[in-house]
């Protein structure tokens, strides 16, 4: 806004707004700048499920999820009440992979899959904090409760939301059969793994989707 003088009276007038061209300027600038934080992340989803320049193709040893299911229809929240969908959110800072080990009362094969996403969540090294942990269980024994706090203190305890059922993929029942879902940075459950995969199974499907993406 300027000031003009007319019959001696300051005047204010209006600076023109933005010219076309800098309103273009600056969606290429927003277009270029999501293509540079998603792009990769969203690069690596058609590489890993077409195996495209892989000439491996396949090479994924978790089962994979297709089409995936959106985190929000799991109906999962935190043991504090925030639904376990907000951390998905766009544009959410540090956006993580997520493992999940769900199932009904945690036996031992349920405990085995615990000790698999621990193991394999560490064994990434330096790759580590890209990658959180969690776990929605029906019940837990008095000694798996007991060394909770030792053994996988940095596995975060989730509870299906009051209320509702959480919608599991297809083929999956958790109360039946344990399972390890794996959740994109995008909120994505695109893979699950179970008692017939070893830890070095999923190992190489992680380090090859952190590979890939330089987002999550």
């Amino acid at each position: 806004m300027t000031m003009t003088m007319v019959n001696g009276l300051p005047q204010q007038e209006e600076k023109e707004g933005p010219t076309p061209e800098q309103v273009r300027r600056g969606r290429r600038t927003a277009m270029l700048l999501f293509a540079l934080g998603f792009g990769p992340m969203i690069l690596a989803t058609i590489m890993f499920y077409t195996g495209w320049l892989n000439p491996a193709g396949h090479t994924n040893h978790g089962a994979l999820i297709s089409p995936t299911v959106p985190v929000a229809a799991l109906n999962l929240e935190t043991l504090s009440g925030e639904p376990l969908a907000n951390r998905f959110v766009a544009g959410k800072a540090d956006p993580q992979w997520l493992l999940v080990v769900a199932a009904g009362e945690c036996d031992t094969r349920c405990e085995e899959l615990l000790y698999l996403a621990r193991q394999a969540n560490i064994a990434l090294g330096k790759n580590a904090n890209r990658v959180s942990r969690a776990a929605v269980l029906g019940g837990i024994t008095g000694d798996l409760a007991a060394r909770w706090p030792t053994e996988y203190r940095l596995m975060e305890r989730l509870r299906p939301v009051p209320g509702k059922t959480p919608a599991w993929p297809a083929g999956i029942n958790p109360e039946s059969e344990p399972r390890i879902l794996l959740i994109d940075p995008f909120g994505n459950v695109m893979m699950h793994y179970g008692p017939e995969n070893s830890g070095k199974d999923m190992l190489k499907d992680l380090k090859h989707l952190l590979k890939l993406s330089q987002v999550g």
